[in-house]
């Protein structure tokens, strides 16, 4: 697996020319809070667990930076779900579902 690189609001995996997967994030003025609102992996990695490290990029973040997540996008809330371990970065402003 390719090494995760970091840039503005994003997380990514860098191919040939483009990226190979991506999850960008950005920070919620009114909470203060990292907002997940997208997650994209290519063929070329699907199945790979790409997806899954992009979301532990963002939640290691979160804890160094003692914030709080709300996962908007789909895939980021479903992580949430399968990890019980990242509910100490679970906003209390997260959708329910």
């Amino acid at each position: 697996m390719a090494q995760i690189q970091t840039g503005e609001g994003r997380f990514y995996i860098a191919g040939e020319g483009k990226d190979l997967a991506e999850i960008t994030y950005r920070l919620e003025e009114n909470s203060g809070d990292l907002v997940i609102d997208h997650t994209f992996v290519s063929e070329d990695l699907r199945g790979q667990g790409a997806g899954e490290q992009l979301v532990r990029a963002v939640v290691d973040k979160a804890r160094e930076e003692q914030l709080k997540i709300v996962p908007e996008c789909s895939y980021a809330a479903h992580q949430f779900k399968k990890h019980a371990e990242y509910s100490d970065v679970l906003s209390g402003n997260a959708p329910r579902g």
